[in-house]
């Protein structure tokens, strides 16, 4: 039988319990809830600075000249032109290349890892893909420049030491663990009721993998690809160090061009002085960018909701 102190002391333990309990309660809502405020000004920050530095660079330049020229001399001593469709180009032919690799490879590595592999071999093979995307791009950059283009080159005698294919390629490496991840994600979420179903119908594993599991994980796959789009789009270090800084408008993959992210950093790191037109228009450029980003990801999302199929 216990007595009436010892009552009496767990009692007030519970009390003091319970108190600490509901002041963490009260605290941790406050913390996440400023975590997320730093965060959203963060964002508005940002935008706001974009927008602000982009309207000086357009009370310099009209719009109509930076959108639809097709000269970019932002150094000429005589008449500097400011238009960004060679980036534009230079972006796009370089993310073209890049998912002509990582979407092939990075789909049939996730159908390999979700409809065949052993659950040993999983284990063993996603994390060392996945090791690809622990590298850093500057290393990829340099791997672009020193190794894969003296390649291309005694294949292409034509290539330039800096071009656009070397970087495009090295950049599709780069991204093809990002879209076999999100992919074999989407593709394990289909329920394996589907998969015994069409193979009691007598669908071979390859018949069930292509006309059941990927029809109902495309939400998910498209949503990685459109990702992989974004990440490239984005992608800094690689263009910068293997694809050059001569700022072509051309469809020639062989010749020296320049990405929009490029461009920022040749001018952040160049001669340009602060509160003068090429220096505004590194956030013009970056304003674009973010554009094209921002439109990817909102297209993934709206893919991802629209074709999303509930198990």
């Amino acid at each position: 039988m216990l007595k009436s102190g010892s009552v009496k002391d767990m009692i007030h333990r519970n009390k003091q319990s319970v108190s600490s309990t509901t002041l963490i309660e009260k605290v941790v809502p406050i913390l996440l809830f400023a975590a997320a405020f730093i965060s959203v000004l963060t964002t508005i920050g940002i935008v706001f600075t974009l927008i602000f530095e982009t309207v000086l660079f357009f009370r310099e330049v009209p719009v109509r000249e930076f959108f639809t020229g097709t000269v970019l001399r932002p150094l000429s001593p005589v008449e500097p032109q400011y238009s960004i469709l060679p980036l534009i180009m230079g972006t796009m032919l370089t993310t073209i290349i890049a998912m002509f690799v990582a979407i092939p490879i990075g789909l049939t590595t996730a159908v390999y890892l979700s409809e065949y592999a052993s659950k040993s071999a999983r284990k063993i093979l996603k994390p060392m893909i996945e090791v690809l995307a622990g590298i850093p791009t500057i290393v990829y950059g340099f791997f672009a420049f020193t190794f894969v283009t003296p390649v291309l080159r005694e294949i292409i005698p034509g290539l330039s030491a800096t071009n656009a294919l070397s970087p495009g390629i090295v950049m599709g490496i780069m991204i093809i663990p990002l879209v076999a991840s999100l992919s074999e994600d989407a593709m394990n979420s289909v329920p394996n009721s589907m998969r015994e179903g069409a193979m009691a119908l007598g669908a071979t594993q390859l018949e069930v993998t292509f006309r059941v599991v990927i029809p109902a994980a495309i939400s998910g796959i498209i949503a990685s690809f459109v990702l992989g789009i974004s990440r490239a789009i984005g992608e800094t270090m690689i263009v910068t160090i293997a694809s050059g800084s001569s700022k072509n408008f051309t469809f020639d993959v062989t010749q020296s061009m320049q990405t929009m992210t490029a461009y920022i950093v040749e001018v952040t790191s160049g001669d340009a002085a602060a509160g003068t037109t090429i220096y505004y228009s590194l956030y013009a450029v970056a304003m674009t960018l973010f554009l094209f980003t921002l439109t990817m990801n909102l297209l993934a999302r709206y893919i991802s909701k629209r074709f999303r199929e509930v198990y």
